[in-house]
């Protein structure tokens, strides 16, 4: 677990990682798609979300699904992790 850790232009790899009241600024956020990263009251500021492996393959799937005719499918998936509460 990382507490109150300052990253300042790095590259974090995310996977599997906690991070506690940490600050990114202007780092690369990289989610490879291993266990979820969590964060609590963590600062994010011009930060780069990067998505490899298996992560990657994942978002290029949904590309392809949206590009197929299945947006009704993509959307109900967006609408379904932007929903507060769940």
């Amino acid at each position: 677990m990382q507490v109150s850790e300052s990253y300042n232009h790095q590259t974090v790899v995310l996977d599997g990682e906690t991070f506690s009241d940490c600050a990114f600024a202007a780092c690369r956020l990289v989610y490879s798609g291993g266990e979820p990263p969590q964060f609590e009251s963590c600062r994010f500021d011009d930060c780069e979300w990067k998505f490899e492996e298996a992560a990657a393959h994942s978002l290029a799937f949904l590309k392809l699904m949206w590009t197929v005719g299945a947006k009704p499918a993509v959307q109900s998936i967006i609408k379904e992790i932007t929903v507060v509460g769940r």
